[in-house]
């Protein structure tokens, strides 16, 4: 018999709301998996402030690279 999982809710921020990104530390030295999340979070250089929709794959992105970015805003 099949094992069934219960599958945990999704909350959803509500629409408009942003969040800030500030990129603070090098990604000298880092993977290239973690380079290419910053990359893809669209920052360009470093201590710069982004601002992005604050969507489920945005904070996964940010849950990659915690100890290089932070967030400023909500």
């Amino acid at each position: 018999m099949p094992r069934v999982r219960n599958k945990t809710p999704k909350v959803q921020a509500p629409a408009g709301t942003r969040l800030k990104l500030k990129w603070v530390i090098s990604q000298n030295c880092t993977p290239a998996k973690q380079r290419l999340v910053i990359k893809g979070l669209g920052f360009t250089h470093l201590n710069q402030v982004i601002e992005r929709e604050d969507t489920l794959s945005i904070r996964g992105m940010v849950a990659k690279v915690p100890h290089l970015i932070q967030i400023v805003g909500e």
